[in-house]
């Protein structure tokens, strides 16, 4: 399977699902999703003269780490006093990654045909990643909503070039998820609703990167260690055993992110946030949402009986934090007597 497909821009099928998606409201507070409307479904709207569009796959498991990842994250998401990021945020932010990339292969295929309109996009318009993925052959896509292909699982990123060039589709592959249910029997807040759809409202890397606001108090306990997005449904994926590692250094873990504790990130003030997320794609959450999401994780803790300091830390940080922040310490320190 090619890292590399061809899509056309008829997406009318996918626009039905696109707008009950919408009207059920699982978007969230992800207004931009209904700003943009049916537009995602149409490519020559978002860039006029499109008429083809080039996908493109990039794994982002680091280069280094233990053989069974999948095993040493349940591992990680075992102990309360750890802080789980997920992974594909660990190394350099995609965004930048896939773009630059992307620019090139399009500079690359300029010096061949000759100068051509386009427009390279990574997670950073409206655009139907998965359905241009699955269409051009990418993969297929999972009961999870990802794409997933037989020799990656779906630990990858997408990435799509609108073009003005008439070029030749490259053909869809089956499915094989089959009767499998492992990613919705995964989910710790039941965000799959239903195979292939996910209401973002209940759904962990919705609540603690989109959500502006307070996070639930009957999630909180379900978010438990996880501090920035969530990948059980990745994890329980049998595909992901196939998962790649990718070649580039710019996925590699940064410092800081390896083993990180709970505590060791409560103690960033706003400066120390900004500096180790410098170039990452944690950093444009805020310094805010990231206490936001640790003192939930941090809450998660205490009830399981784990403190070693983290109820004093709560404490000493409670009066000077925002009244969002100060919220949800509150409702931590509150777990320690349950």
């Amino acid at each position: 399977m090619s890292p590399i497909g061809i899509a056309g821009i008829d997406l009318a099928s996918a626009e039905e699902g696109l707008a009950a998606w919408l009207d059920a409201g699982f978007h969230g507070a992800m207004t931009y999703m209904a700003r943009h409307g049916l537009k995602r479904a149409r490519p020559a709207e978002l860039v006029p003269g499109t008429v083809s569009v080039i996908t493109a796959r990039a794994d982002y498991l680091p280069r280094h780490g233990p053989d069974d990842w999948q095993a040493a994250e349940w591992r990680r998401l075992a102990d309360p006093a750890a802080a789980t990021v997920s992974v594909y945020a660990r190394g350099r932010d995609y965004h930048k990654v896939l773009r630059g990339r992307l620019q090139r292969l399009a500079d690359r295929l300029a010096a061949e045909v000759g100068p051509f309109g386009h427009r390279v996009f990574t997670d950073s318009a409206p655009v139907l990643e998965v359905e241009l993925a699955t269409r051009s052959g990418l993969g297929w896509r999972g009961k999870h909503t990802l794409a997933l292909a037989r020799d990656g699982g779906s630990m990858f990123f997408l990435g799509e070039i609108y073009v003005d060039l008439a070029l030749p589709p490259t053909p869809a592959v089956e499915a094989h998820c089959g009767t499998c249910r492992a990613c919705l029997d995964a989910c710790p807040t039941q965000a799959i609703v239903a195979p292939y759809r996910l209401d973002a409202r209940r759904c962990i890397s919705y609540l603690t990167i989109e959500h502006p606001g307070p996070i639930p108090p009957e999630l909180r306990p379900r978010v438990g260690n996880r501090v920035y997005g969530c990948d059980d449904c990745q994890l329980a994926c049998p595909w992901n055993r196939y998962a790649r590692r990718s070649p580039l250094p710019d996925f590699d873990v940064r410092e800081g992110f390896d083993t990180p504790t709970l505590l060791q990130l409560w103690a960033w003030d706003e400066a120390q946030f900004r500096r180790r997320t410098e170039g990452s794609a944690i950093r444009r959450i805020g310094h805010e949402r990231w206490q936001r999401n640790l003192a939930v994780a941090m809450g998660n803790a205490l009830r399981a009986g784990v403190d070693g300091g983290i109820a004093a830390a709560l404490a000493a940080r409670r009066d000077g934090a925002s009244p969002l922040v100060r919220e949800h310490v509150d409702w931590a320190l509150a777990q320690a007597a349950r």
